[in-house]
């Protein structure tokens, strides 16, 4: 928007004071046509970039349901198990009665014997199926735990990972620690959350010293764990944006600045571009109230957010 108004005020000083020849005004005029095309491909990238992190969002609630109904599988696994079992133990205290009567039978009633025969022959076969049937559902019973097992152990390394991540990234942060600066693990994630005095003036999407020293630090951390997906979320207080030039609100602002946050990410080689996304939610997710001074102040904000990726987890569940 900065390069329009400033060609537009090229051209408007350009007809002010002299006259323009037509090939000076049909370069302007194209250069005008390429950044329109360019600013709506970075709206068209920024609109992607929302889409992928409410994917990625909507993939992890999909892996976790898909983990509960593992586990209500095995549990009802071993209900069937429990009662197919007892089910057995009935049959052969009723195949020892049967014999037992059978061997007293044989010599008052060789009618009666026959009968307890056939009866004895029907309830090996019915023994012999029930055999057969708890043996599959204690090998898919095996089988389900053996699953079930893997997701654990999954799970539990993502979780342990977090950890040493979130403790890294405290330890590498912790000069910045009573200036706006928090790491927290909730739900699988490390989140990391910066208030905007430590990072911009007011208005602005430059960002300070202080705040680039500490989100470079940050990336040295992320930088040493390539499979973390990192989303890079900006955030303001309710107060509307009244200033001049290239923003128009606060959602603007918020997005500006951080892409800013990435920018400078984006200085270490080591972190791989694909893993970074940044959103702008402008006054729409506040962490405070907006009534007093110290609740806006905790709203305008950056927040870090860092998920591990779930590969490994969502092979283990599509396995069949």
């Amino acid at each position: 928007m900065r390069l329009k108004q400033s060609l537009i005020i090229a051209i408007t000083l350009v007809f002010t004071t002299s006259c323009v020849s037509p090939k000076v005004y049909k370069d302007l005029e194209s250069k005008y046509a390429s950044l329109k095309q360019e600013n709506r491909k970075l709206n068209k990238d920024n609109t992607s970039l929302l889409k992928e992190k409410t994917a990625t969002l909507n993939e992890l609630k999909q892996l976790k349901a898909a983990y509960d109904e593992a586990i209500a599988e095995r549990d009802q696994l071993r209900s069937d198990f429990a009662a197919t079992k007892s089910n057995l133990d009935n049959l052969k205290a009723s195949y020892a009665a049967l014999e037992k009567n059978s061997s007293a039978a044989i010599t008052k009633n060789s009618q009666k014997n026959r009968e307890l025969l056939a009866q004895l022959e029907a309830k090996e076969q019915a023994l012999a199926a029930e055999n057969e049937r708890l043996q599959k559902l204690k090998q898919a019973l095996e089988e389900r735990s053996g699953r079930i097992a893997e997701l654990e152990n999954v799970i539990a390394s993502k979780d342990a990972a977090m950890t040493q991540l979130k403790n890294a990234i405290s330890r590498a942060l912790t000069d910045f620690e009573g200036k706006g600066l928090t790491v927290e693990q909730r739900g699988g994630n490390v989140y990391v959350s910066m208030e905007n005095k430590l990072l911009f003036q007011s208005g602005s999407w430059a960002v300070g010293t202080d705040g680039k020293t500490a989100v470079r630090s940050l990336g040295n951390v992320l930088a040493e764990n390539p499979d973390i997906a990192v989303l890079i979320e900006g955030h303001t207080d309710n107060v509307p944006y009244s200033g001049n030039g290239v923003l128009t609100s606060n959602w603007d602002l918020s997005t500006k600045r951080a892409t800013a946050i990435v920018n400078i990410l984006r200085e270490n080689t080591a972190i791989n571009p694909e893993n970074l996304t940044a959103a702008g939610r402008g006054q729409h997710a506040p962490v405070a109230t907006n009534d007093t001074e110290e609740g806006k102040a905790k709203n305008r904000r950056i927040e870090v957010i860092l998920t591990p990726k779930l590969d490994e987890l969502s092979r283990l569940l599509n396995e069949q």
